[in-house]
Parts: structure tokens; C-alpha cells; sequence
């Protein structure tokens, strides 16, 4: 089986304009950040300890945080990103660390978290494998993690009704689409590829699940798998 390579290196992640016009279109999404969260809730006990890696504006911790006592971080590579994370938990009234670092060497102590989740940025992770290590590596016995993202070879159909069901105006539309599919649908992964990557990694296998459009890869942590 062929080892996953590294991608291209593309920079130190979004910065400046780009990431305030990301932050802003996310906006739009908020109703599939308040249900991933709903679900993660609904499976944490009180006092679990969650890091969201690449979590962009931080929505999805926002929201998780406001569900229940919840221990959070966010681990992001975008020094824009993450004071914007910062200033709208700070704005929500809820206690989230949001702090910059790599997720394919993450700042954290061994078995440190309960659950991991990452929403649409895995695809754009230089070294996947080293980076689902990362997740094995700072979950907890019995711990999970979670990957959600969009899938390779997702039809313009699935992409424009996504766009519309989110109510995005014509012109952050228009980006929105052209960014999916010259941009996005490029750096993706198909369900064979995840399935790869898994065996690849500590974790060994995964479950994946989705639409068409994005794909739920989830992960448990075997330690018995790992010396």
C-alpha cells in the first residue's frame, strides 16, 4: 500500500484579508457549527477536555462551550485566525483558548484531551499522517476524534446547493464557489484516501461516514496499537 506523501508546503496558513473574508463567510454556516456541537455534547461527559485543531474563527468551540462545562482549546497555524477566534469567544462570553501552533506538532502533553475535532481544514495539513499522530498521540485512552470535511470528487450541484442553503450573498456566493471548486476539491480527500491514511497512522482504522458533499471520518484511540 502506498505511503500518504506530504503535501506542497503553501505558507504558514491564512493571514490578513484572506482570513477575515474566511472568518466572515463562516458566519453562514453557523447552523452546521451549533449541530456538530449539539452531537459532541450529547457524547462528552461534564469536564471533558476538547481540542479543536484548525478551528479557524472558532465557532464550533463557541458553541460547544455554551452546551456545557467543557474544557476547550483551539489549536490553529493562522496568527490572524487566531485572535479573531479569541475576540469572538470573548464577544460570546465564553471561555475558550484559542492559541497558534502546528497540527502535525502539537504543544500539548501526551493523552492531555477526551476528544478531538477538526472541520475543513484537514485537506490543507502538509503531513496528514504525522498530523492524525498528533491527534493518537494527545487523546486519552478510549478518547475519539473526528474529522470533518469536504470529499474529492463532491458535484457543482452538491456545492451549489450548499452555497444556497447557507444564504450567503451574491458576491461571498460567487468566492464561495470558485474557491471550492479551483482551490478546495484540488487538495481533498476521497473516502479511500482517509481510509489509507488510517491504517497509515497509530489509530490503525477509522469509520467514515457521508452525503456526497463532506465526509465524518471518526477515530478511537487503541492504545494497545501503539508500544
Amino acid at each position: 500500500m502506498p505511503t500518504a506523501q506530504p503535501k506542497p508546503w503553501k505558507g504558514t496558513g491564512m493571514e490578513g484579508w484572506i482570513a477575515r473574508w474566511y472568518a466572515s463567510t463562516r458566519r453562514n454556516d453557523m447552523e452546521d457549527f451549533r449541530r456538530e456541537a449539539k452531537s459532541a455534547a450529547e457524547r462528552l461527559p461534564a469536564g471533558a477536555c476538547v481540542l479543536d485543531v484548525a478551528p479557524g474563527p472558532g465557532f464550533f468551540g463557541i458553541e460547544l462551550a455554551k452546551l456545557g462545562d467543557f474544557r476547550i482549546t483551539g489549536l490553529d497555524i493562522s496568527r490572524t485566525l487566531v485572535k479573531i477566534a479569541a475576540e469572538n469567544a470573548r464577544t460570546a462570553g465564553v471561555n475558550v483558548d484559542f492559541r497558534l501552533g502546528n497540527a502535525s506538532a502539537m504543544p500539548f502533553a501526551d493523552e492531555s484531551f477526551d476528544f478531538v475535532y477538526s472541520s475543513a481544514a484537514f485537506k490543507n495539513f502538509t503531513e496528514p499522517v504525522k498530523a492524525l499522530n498528533e491527534m493518537y498521540r494527545v487523546l486519552r485512552p478510549t478518547g475519539e476524534a473526528l474529522i470533518v470535511d469536504l470529499c474529492k470528487g463532491c458535484p457543482d450541484a452538491a456545492i451549489d446547493a450548499f452555497v444556497k442553503r447557507s444564504g450567503r450573498g451574491h458576491i461571498d456566493a460567487w468566492m464561495t464557489k470558485w474557491t471550492f471548486r479551483h482551490v478546495l476539491l484540488k487538495r481533498a480527500y476521497t473516502r479511500e484516501d482517509f481510509a489509507r491514511m488510517s491504517e497509515q497512522s497509530h489509530f490503525g482504522a477509522c469509520r467514515i461516514d457521508g452525503d456526497g458533499f463532506g465526509v465524518a471520518v471518526r477515530f478511537a484511540k487503541q492504545t494497545a496499537r501503539v508500544a
